[in-house]
């Protein structure tokens, strides 16, 4: 009798993931984005989705969530059942989480459907700022120690990071760092005057560029970039940044550990089919971001990856609150 009510349950088990898997989506899914509307990351999961929605034959309700530096948005997510309808729309900012001390989850909690794309950092400046270029920034903040106003969106958001790169590469420089809920907000108030340098995403201030309202400083790469061929590499200022580049943020799309496989391979197929479309790639060219599209393994390895190189660079930065080793996170080979 044992026997036959244990293939009784696992035939059960059967018949509901089948069942499961031929109704999935049964109604509609919530997408929560970690960042404010018009910054970098909402604009790419906005342009992306409505092609994934028809695939899927549902709708996807997306809502921006802020604070926290984006820990607010993941653990809403991390508390939700998994069941594949709801995702967490996000940044490179978890995977520095438990260095940094902001909390004690990450994207190993998650799944990733998609690593849409990457992002090349710029400094850009206010167009009143005396100086322009990367050089004539450092010289200021040598000869004006404590004003110069740097945009920030929080310890391990871009900015944090480029920031790290900065003193890293140039010593210690006395500035101050105002915090912005998102790139978007901080780019409005550089442009308003509210501060007077931003690091940035590229794809989220090239149109700004191109129309006069900032003015680029230098590209955070070790080449020049081919939406903005005449701004110089930081490393035509300063080689030592060579070391931690290329580095850049990524845009992902996540649903939490232990979603069934049928909702994680319609999702991962419906994202991958709508990054394909030329209408996003022409977007994805248009904003300077580099389309990557890539999934399981391969975007768990991007993720490892990425914790590994920004996790030290800000422990040898003396940002990091905890040792990346506390948490398994191994030191790069160089």
């Amino acid at each position: 009798m044992k026997h036959i009510l244990i293939g009784a349950v696992s035939a059960l088990s059967l018949m509901a993931s089948a069942a499961f898997a031929q109704d999935y989506p049964a109604k509609e899914i919530q997408g929560i984005i970690q960042w404010g509307a018009g910054g970098s990351t909402d604009t790419v999961i906005r342009a992306v989705t409505p092609h994934a929605e028809d695939v899927l034959g549902a709708s996807v309700v997306l809502q921006n969530i802020t604070g926290g530096v984006g820990a607010i948005a993941l653990n809403k997510v991390e508390k939700t059942k998994a069941d594949g309808y709801t995702m967490l729309i996000g940044a490179e900012n978890p995977l520095l989480y438990k260095v940094l001390g902001l909390g004690k989850k990450d994207y190993s909690d998650f799944t990733p459907i998609s690593i849409l794309a990457r992002g090349t950092p710029i400094l850009v400046a206010n167009n009143d700022a005396p100086f322009s270029d990367y050089a004539g920034m450092i010289a200021y903040i040598k000869e004006n120690p404590g004003k110069l106003r740097i945009g920030s969106t929080g310890p391990g958001g871009l900015p944090s990071v480029v920031s790290a790169m900065l003193e890293a590469a140039e010593g210690d420089l006395d500035f101050i760092s105002v915090p912005y809920d998102g790139d978007g907000p901080a780019l409005t108030a550089l442009q308003g005057g509210a501060i007077d340098v931003m690091p940035a995403v590229l794809g989220a201030s090239i149109e700004s560029i191109k129309a006069g309202n900032m003015k680029p400083l230098a590209v955070i790469d070790t080449q020049a970039s081919p939406f903005l061929p005449d701004v110089p590499p930081v490393t035509q200022f300063n080689d030592a940044y060579a070391q931690y580049l290329p580095w850049g943020p990524f845009f992902g799309i996540f649903v939490k550990n232990g979603t069934p496989e049928e909702a994680i391979t319609k999702l991962q197929t419906a994202y991958h089919e709508a990054a394909e479309q030329q209408g996003f790639k022409d977007l994805m060219d248009k904003r300077g971001y580099t389309l990557m599209n890539i999934s399981g393994d391969e975007a768990q390895d991007f993720l490892t990856k990425w914790q590994q190189n920004t996790a030290w660079l800000l422990q040898d930065a003396g940002i990091a609150k905890n040792s990346p080793e506390e948490f398994g996170i191994s030191r790069p080979s160089k």
